[in-house]
């Protein structure tokens, strides 16, 4: 097999790797060696891994290899990169959950999203950190510490997909495989410049489904919106054992960066959130790109907006309680944010809850209504500040809590209480050269629309992952 120059295949799209394989220009094991490579420079800073199967990754490229000169078809991904974030199953591998309290045995099998990719040629590289169970977008956690920004060491990469979004900004392999129930794909991509896209509920199969009121959903995590679209089809489709499930996939829209005739609202804040003044100068900059690719683009302040910090509140911490043992004693071990937001939110009656997902599906019919009556799509920031230090819930110059980082997470969870598909793109630097996102949002199983309008953005203002 002929090959490309080393050093430079860790940083190609999936797209491009994926050519290359095809056409015998580059081997999946030469793919494989290089991001093991930039991952062996790179990790010691990022701790970005809970666990890198490298030797797993040589003996799925060596396999894949053979398939190529044998003439075997091959899959979309054929010898791509690709990371779990680690709650999801790998076969040989635990699954943490970014906690000292859990499970050590490794799963028997993968989790159906992670069988597809490697069915599509994909090979897995190993698991991803994440926040303790998934509880905030902070990336640390008491089993392997702070994840780091690649823009700058001892900030936060986000989270909870904290290790995904980190290691694809770092320019370590293409594909990423993250989690989203508040804004766990979107916003680490936010933090990190990267794009993160949490399709409509149900798209991707989340086994074992999860029991927090369907909040949770699998999205892609990558540099490049044609290949967040490539991961998210190869995901995509019905199982059985997520009875969740959508039929049909997700297929890509074809057309190109043209937006004429969409009618796109614009956002500040919601009608009620806080914003840092440098992120909502920029994202207002940005939104109005929509216009030069013929869309129309408005403000807006949908009434259902201030409804969300409530219900996201009553919501967030009952369905965590699994994982905290009645052993007050084995707090010691946990994240103290994660047992504050505990101690504050677990304690809602039946009665409480009931209430609470009443309102919230009447809160996602009114979003659905507000699309319906006037709106393809909305742009928001994708959260209200940029990276700051580890160590806190929020910046110094905002108000200081002991748990609750949804302040400044207001604009992803209500598409998580309205399973709306949504994704964040990379739009400009801060004045300290830190990454801020643009959150693009549809209607229910508008997914192919979202990711055509992310495309066409990116088009006209293409964004550059740190060197």
């Amino acid at each position: 097999m002929s090959t490309t120059t080393t050093g430079q295949l860790s940083c190609l799209s999936a797209h491009e790797l994926a050519a290359l394989v095809r056409t015998k220009q580059a081997s999946p094991v030469e793919i494989v060696e290089d991001v093991l490579a930039r991952i062996a420079a790179l990790e010691p800073g990022l701790n970005a891994f809970v666990a890198l199967d490298a030797q797993g990754a040589r003996t799925a490229a060596h396999k894949a290899e053979a398939a190529v000169m044998r003439g075997d078809t091959l899959g979309p991904l054929h010898g791509v990169p690709v990371t779990i974030k680690d709650v999801q199953a790998v076969a040989g591998l635990p699954t943490r959950r970014g906690s000292r309290l859990s499970d050590t045995t490794p799963a028997i099998d993968d989790a159906p999203a992670v069988a597809r990719l490697r069915a599509a040629g994909a090979v897995i590289l190993g698991k991803t950190a994440t926040t303790e169970q998934g509880w905030t977008a902070v990336s640390e956690n008491p089993l392997t510490g702070a994840t780091h920004n690649p823009w700058k060491q001892g900030y936060t990469a986000g989270g909870s997909s904290s290790g995904a979004a980190a290691l694809a900004a770092a320019g370590c392999g293409p594909l990423h495989l993250g989690t989203d129930g508040a804004g766990s794909v979107r916003l680490p991509a936010h933090f990190c410049g990267v794009v993160g896209f949490k399709p409509t509920f149900g798209t991707v199969p989340y086994v074992p489904v999860p029991n927090n009121g369907a909040l949770s959903h699998i999205g892609p995590i990558a540099r490049d919106a044609a290949d967040a679209e490539l991961m998210l089809e190869v995901m995509a489709g019905a199982h059985p054992a997520d009875h969740t499930t959508l039929p049909g996939g997700f297929r890509r829209d074809p057309a190109g960066p043209d937006l004429t005739g969409l009618r796109i609202a614009y956002s500040p804040d919601l009608g009620h959130a806080r914003v840092d003044p440098e992120i909502a100068v920029s994202v207002e900059a940005a939104a109005r790109v929509f216009e030069g690719l013929g869309a129309s683009v408005d403000y807006a302040t949908p009434a259902w907006g201030p409804l969300g910090p409530e219900l996201i509140r009553a919501l967030w911490g009952p369905p965590l309680l699994p994982y905290c043992p009645a052993d007050t004693t084995a707090e010691a071990a946990m994240d103290p944010g994660f047992v504050a937001c505990l101690r504050e939110t677990g304690q809602a009656s039946w009665r409480d809850l009931h209430a609470a997902q009443s309102r919230r599906h009447a809160y996602a019919g009114t979003v659905g209504r507000w699309f319906a009556e006037g709106w393809d799509l909305l742009i928001t920031p994708s959260a209200s500040v940029a990276a700051f230090p580890h160590g806190r819930q929020m910046p110094d110059h905002w108000p200081a809590h002991p748990w609750d980082w949804l302040v400044w997470a207001e604009f992803s969870y209500p598409f998580n209480l309205s399973h709306c598909p949504a994704v964040s793109v990379p739009c400009a630097l801060t004045s300290d050269g830190l990454p801020i996102g643009l959150q693009i949002v549809g209607p229910r199983l508008s997914d192919p629309l979202v990711m055509r309008a992310a495309r066409a953005f990116l088009t006209a203002r293409p964004f550059s992952t740190p060197p």
